[in-house]
């Protein structure tokens, strides 16, 4: 029987044995009376395309996606089609949809939260069986994505040769077990963009916290320990140096503007939670990370390659899918820092806000 649906607001509405044949054995669409059900326009396209549904409103495929005034409608298409083709049943992130995912018929708000296009259940599963394997955001590659919006989801980038390529976006938990003991005001000189630390305890704070970069290596035959701003700023806030707090923070300022507040609210967060931060330089970030480190002649692997951001940050798909690609190539995972700046508008200080986001490349 070739079945047609027409357009009814915002979904097509299809009859006949539609229930039995769509939703209930594919898992299309939502049941409204009887056996019919709607279809959310892209279910209605992916059925079209596989000639499933004859027409709707006597349209067929092509015809239905120049009709729509969806600009996102191709994207998510492609995004949808893909998914099913590789064995997954999936439906809008909507709660006409999403109702149906929980076998009692009742809205899951965690399968269906403002931002996401799609949920997607384990293959084996569908929507009558209160599983979620992914839930799907859909971009294309030139449409910048805020940072708020990412985080417990997969981010599918549509590129310009329509290909497709699936970021999983997480709120890690970034923790370690590097907490040494500081010393108390360790003599020490803020030298244009850096701090040098002078005696035995310079050793100490390399030795034992991984904290700066020794001159004794440099064929000094010194004691002493150069570290960077954020490094100095932070040690003499935690009074570990002589050093006035204020005044390596203004130098830091002066060296990077309010990047520098945020950069130290990011140190200050990894070292509280027990990680060793080192700069990233060499790989286009802010900072790399040790989770556990024993010693500088046992350092083990970074884990972690984190640049900082505003929390106003929105992220160009293309500029995430070269920091994934090259946090991959090194071994560590891309994490970003989202900092949000004190309550009353100032650049981030103490009551600065940490959020973490940690992207990785997925297939599905």
């Amino acid at each position: 029987m070739n079945i047609e649906g027409h357009v009814d607001g915002d979904v097509v509405h299809v009859g006949h044995d539609a229930r039995q044949r769509f939703h209930d054995s594919r898992g299309y669409g939502y049941p409204l009376d009887g056996n019919d059900v709607a279809l959310a326009p892209v279910e209605a396209a992916h059925l079209l395309a596989r000639d499933d549904l004859a027409a709707v409103d006597g349209m067929d495929f092509r015809a239905f996606l120049r009709a729509s005034d969806d600009p996102t409608l191709p994207v998510r298409y492609l995004v949808y089609a893909d998914l099913r083709e590789r064995g997954f049943y999936c439906a809008p992130s909507h709660p006409d949809w999403t109702a149906f995912a929980r076998t009692d018929g009742t809205a899951d708000d965690a399968g269906s939260r403002g931002g996401d296009d799609l949920v997607v259940y384990p293959r084996g599963s569908g929507p009558g069986d209160g599983e979620l394997a992914y839930r799907v955001r859909v971009t294309g590659e030139r449409t910048a994505v805020p940072a708020s919006a990412l985080g417990d989801c997969v981010l599918a980038v549509v590129d310009e040769e329509s290909e497709i390529t699936y970021l999983d976006t997480t709120r890690p938990d970034v923790t370690g077990d590097v907490r040494p003991d500081l010393p108390e005001r360790v003599d020490a000189d803020l030298l244009a963009d850096r701090v040098t630390v002078w005696g035995d305890a310079a050793d100490a704070l390399y030795e034992r916290g991984f904290y700066g970069t020794p001159l004794s290596g440099r064929d000094t035959g010194r004691d002493a320990v150069v570290l960077s701003l954020v490094e100095g700023a932070f040690l003499a806030a935690e009074g570990a140096l002589a050093l006035d707090p204020a005044e390596a923070v203004a130098r830091g300022r002066s060296v990077e503007g309010e990047r520098f507040d945020r950069r130290l609210a990011t140190y200050r967060d990894l070292r509280a939670s027990g990680v060793a931060p080192k700069t990233g330089f060499k790989f286009g970030a802010d900072f790399r990370t040790y989770a556990d480190f024993q010693s500088p002649d046992d350092v083990g692997h970074s884990e972690r390659l984190v640049r900082v951001l505003p929390s106003e940050h929105a992220f160009a798909p293309r500029d995430l899918a070269l920091d994934v690609r090259l946090a991959n190539g090194v071994k560590k995972t891309m994490t970003y820092a989202i900092v949000d700046a004190d309550g009353d508008g100032s650049p981030p200080g103490d009551a600065a806000t940490v959020d973490w986001l940690a992207i990785q490349r997925l297939t599905p």
